[in-house]
């Protein structure tokens, strides 16, 4: 692509740059880059409906659309969730070793109706007690008959909840079920990645007429190569809300919560759409920016109360995971989380948070360590200024769906904007111990994944 090689000369000498200004407390003024790389122009297209990336699996009544979450407070518990045609046993059986399972545990399943659409049978069980740091093989279907039908698969258990444990994880936003969504899908299975955060708008079926469920059911396998191996957190965005009352579809949130569990109870949330967990090093909290965040209201009561819960002897690294950006410099969906930023913006800066990742915006950006807590509408103080107790803000909503990239950033590129590229990619956040983790944006370029961002991140409760 045309404008592909331009960027690499600047990669290198940024990266110094920016470790120059972290070794100085990060008091340097780094000029923001928005990248020369030219993506090509045309609309992401869905991919058909008989695609093989949909195929179902053979067999009669075969699970499919497996996923997997944690499904306690440290990572010693999972959910396991598949879809069966027909009505089956919500059994999962696993053990240690490959076709050898020791143990087995009956959840439950659920259907829904969507308008037109009736759900197939979605099952959820919770595997508990499991060991760190190990691979579980499990397998979920029928068993027994001439007619069975099951499928094998495995995961592997973070490592104890510690200071120094380290951990890989993928960072996905708004991936969609295009072309572009499975480039940057099968970039993302060639990476190291121990587990996702996935930062909102999964399926995106609500952009098809009365909002056709049917592209849920192929999202679901699509991802499973990776949601069935191991657990992605997920996060709650716009898509997700699926409220259509004018074809008499008046409960939010309908077919995410019926599809995709989350560990709520465990974080003491009263609601599956905002919770925590711990894994390895990180203290991870979700946020539902499209749920009342107001003062007293259960979202606001719940974080106030996390936050104090937050150890960071035991887990340095503190991630928030939210949908819509607090600070996004690009023309679409400027400002919409501007009421978020000034309800919640002390709070992260106050408690240290290391970094934000957040969706929506269908493109890249990566923030400069700032805050703008000191304005109070009456004070003029409203230009963010660099604060090192301040998050660093990725945006990264460019997973690769129907909708297109969001080519159109704001001019000139504002201070605190360090780094932003209208292309689609994925990001990876490689914690090494308590004071130093690595995250990299790959973009998708000539079908390779291609490194077109790269940051030290400096512990901001460990910092040198």
């Amino acid at each position: 692509m045309k404008g592909s090689h331009r960027l690499a000369p600047l990669i290198i000498p940024t990266f110094v740059l920016l470790i120059l200004g972290i070794a100085v407390n990060e008091k340097v003024c780094i000029a923001g880059i928005t990248s020369k790389y030219i993506r090509r122009p045309e609309a992401s297209v869905d991919l058909p409906i008989d695609s093989p990336y949909f195929a179902v699996p053979p067999g009669n009544n075969p699970p499919q659309q497996v996923h997997l979450t944690q499904a306690d407070r440290d990572g010693q518990a999972v959910i396991v969730s598949w879809v069966t045609p027909l009505a089956a046993l919500s059994t999962v059986s696993y053990g240690l070793n490959k076709s050898q399972y020791d143990h087995s545990v009956t959840g439950t399943f659920t259907r829904y109706s969507f308008y037109n659409y009736t759900s197939r049978y979605i099952h959820q069980a919770t595997l508990r007690n499991l060991q760190f740091g190990t691979t579980y093989y499990y397998r979920v279907g029928s068993w027994v008959g001439s007619g069975s039908s099951y499928r094998e698969f495995s995961f592997t258990t973070p490592p104890p909840v510690a200071p120094d444990s380290p951990y890989i994880f993928g960072v996905i936003g708004d991936l969609g079920q295009t072309y572009d969504s499975l480039s940057t899908f099968q970039h993302y299975l060639k990476s190291q990645g121990q587990a996702v955060l996935y930062v909102g708008d999964l399926s995106y079926a609500d952009d098809y007429p009365f909002d056709n469920n049917v592209r849920w059911d192929t999202w679901g396998r699509l991802v499973e190569p990776s949601t069935a191996y191991q657990p992605w957190i997920w996060t709650a965005g716009n898509h997700e809300i699926e409220f259509l009352p004018e074809i008499g579809e008046v409960t939010v949130y309908k077919p995410f919560l019926s599809r995709y569990p989350t560990p709520y109870f465990s974080s003491d949330s009263t609601s599956p759409l905002w919770y925590s967990i711990r894994r390895a090093s990180a203290h991870i909290i979700v946020l539902s920016s499209y749920s009342a965040y107001g003062k007293y209201t259960p979202q606001w009561v719940w974080l106030q109360a996390e936050l104090t819960k937050v150890d960071r002897t035991k887990t340095p690294w503190l991630i928030v995971l939210m949908h819509l950006p607090m600070y996004n410099s690009n023309t679409y969906h400027y400002m919409e989380g501007e009421t978020f930023r000034v309800q919640f913006e002390s709070w992260f800066v106050n408690a240290k948070v290391d970094i934000i990742f957040a969706g929506h915006v269908h493109a890249y950006e990566r923030s400069n360590r700032i805050s703008n807590v000191a304005y109070n509408i009456t004070n003029k103080a409203c230009t963010p200024v660099f604060d090192n107790s301040a998050p660093v803000y990725v945006t990264i909503g460019d997973g690769g769906n129907i909708e297109g990239i969001a080519g159109n950033f704001t001019e000139p590129q504002p201070q605190y904007s360090a780094y932003r590229e209208a292309s689609f990619g994925h990001g990876i956040l490689d914690i090494k111990n308590r004071t130093h983790a690595y995250f990299n944006w790959h973009r998708n370029q000539d079908g390779e994944a291609v490194v077109g961002d790269s940051y030290l991140l400096l512990n901001r409760f460990n910092a040198p």
